[in-house]
């Protein structure tokens, strides 16, 4: 009798199905990666694995191939299937069905519905990993956005188009504020990306965060983290398509991805699963292609026509700021709001810390008397930072340094103005009187 090994063997060594042909045999199952011969599919094809006895069906996606034998990984457990499944082509490419019909919904990487309702009837249909945009064809970021938050609005202020990070360690605050931004963000559509977190968190920022006015106007696409990586990474790449669909409309779009780190680690699975060498903290390559690549397919449309602001989740591993995913996104992204641990624990929400923190855009987007008053302010924030140390233990004496007097002066009244909160909105004048009270202007 032969031994599974020698099965395996037998079947690679038989199976030589014309190159046309879009039927092939399952030879080998490693992890989570399917390996088919017999069959020609380009990579992204989806294909179905049906079992020898023909009881069992499941489909996978074209990850890799190598030489003959292609890569597959399955967006369900594959049980029931064993050596020798018939592997059959559905479709060459991934595409995405569109339209404002999505509005409203809450569906899958498939945009299957989660909420119970029907299958959108959409009319319209666009490859899932969308189509570049020229640089030089791509309107320049030059309206203010306004999001609610003070700490944002004055110190960081956000413009509509502009591509953003908030970056934290688990727990300290990313999903609050980034529903504190949902509520108060005035958008014609929201795309909202739940990408590899809690079950739970998908029915709770539904209910608690967007609530019925803010869901009609939104599409929410869930992948929690128990789901295929292929599947989290399909989610991923609809978020964007369906941000894009809007955007070519004309529309203000702003989407949210909770989050970048969590499609990271999607990637990471399929990488490593079909051979890729790991680098920095076992990412390999491909994850570091695909980042870039997702974060440019935001931004402002052709000639200014139509906008994406997006708003993407980092987490910081470990609380470090320069975990590679962090380090990869704060190169791509046009700012990051750094948010603090230390500020978490002392109940000061957003725990929003200024130093680390950027908004690229904008010195473009505020006077240059308000980008004073703003920078001054963080400077006597920074500058109470890096000497707190000293300023607890008594060791700085007054009258030291007159900016250092200052900020220790001026640190209870920075602190009362950064906090908000989590359910109240600020808005753009309201915040910048609250700046020139605050510096004395």
């Amino acid at each position: 009798m032969l031994d599974y090994a020698e099965v395996v063997d037998h079947l690679i060594a038989h199976t030589r199905v014309p190159p046309a042909c879009h039927t092939g045999t399952l030879v080998r199952l490693i992890g989570m990666t399917l390996e088919a011969r017999g069959i020609m599919a380009p990579l992204g094809a989806v294909c179905e694995v049906e079992s020898t006895t023909g009881g069992h069906k499941v489909q996978a996606e074209v990850v890799g191939f190598n030489d003959q034998t292609l890569f597959l990984m399955p967006f369900t457990e594959a049980v029931g299937i064993g050596p020798g499944a018939t592997v059959r082509v559905l479709t060459n490419s991934s595409e995405a069905s569109l339209g404002p019909e999505l509005l409203g919904r809450v569906i899958d990487a498939f945009g299957e519905p989660l909420d119970g309702g029907a299958k959108p009837d959409c009319k319209d249909r666009l490859a899932l990993l969308g189509l570049p945009l020229n640089p030089m064809e791509r309107g320049s970021i030059n309206q203010v956005l306004d999001v609610g938050v003070k700490a944002i609005n004055g110190l960081l202020t956000m413009g509509r188009g502009q591509r953003i990070g908030l970056v934290a360690g688990s727990g300290v605050g990313k999903s609050s504020l980034l529903g504190m931004i949902t509520r108060n963000t005035e958008a014609d559509v929201v795309v909202i990306g739940l990408i590899g977190e809690r079950g739970r968190e998908v029915q709770a920022f539904i209910n608690e965060v967007l609530g019925p006015e803010g869901r009609a106007k939104s599409v929410v696409i869930a992948s929690p983290a128990n789901v295929s990586p292929v599947m989290r990474l399909k989610a991923t790449h609809l978020t964007h398509v369906i941000a894009e669909y809007f955007r070519d409309q004309g529309k203000n779009v702003l989407m949210l991805m909770d989050s970048l780190t969590r499609v990271a680690h999607a990637q990471r699975e399929i990488g490593l699963a079909i051979g890729e060498p790991p680098t920095a903290k076992g990412y390999p390559p491909s994850v570091f292609a695909l980042l870039p690549n997702l974060i440019e397919r935001t931004g402002v449309g052709r000639h200014g026509y139509g906008a994406i602001t997006a708003i993407y989740t980092v987490l910081a591993e470990g609380d470090d700021a320069q975990d590679p995913i962090v380090d990869i996104a704060r190169a791509s992204l046009d700012g990051q709001v750094m948010l603090s641990r230390k500020l978490a624990d002392a109940a000061h929400y957003p725990a929003i810390d200024l130093n680390g923190s950027i908004s690229r855009v904008m010195q473009g987007l505020v006077s240059p008397a308000d980008l004073k008053m703003a920078n001054r302010i963080r400077r006597l924030w920074s500058l109470y930072q890096q000497n707190q140390d000293l300023i607890s233990v008594g060791a700085y004496e007054a009258g030291s340094n007159q900016e250092i007097d200052l900020a220790i002066a001026m640190r209870a009244r920075i602190e009362a103005f950064l906090q908000q909160d989590l359910h109240d909105g600020v808005g753009h004048e309201e915040t910048w009187q609250g700046i020139r009270e605050l510096v004395g202007a």
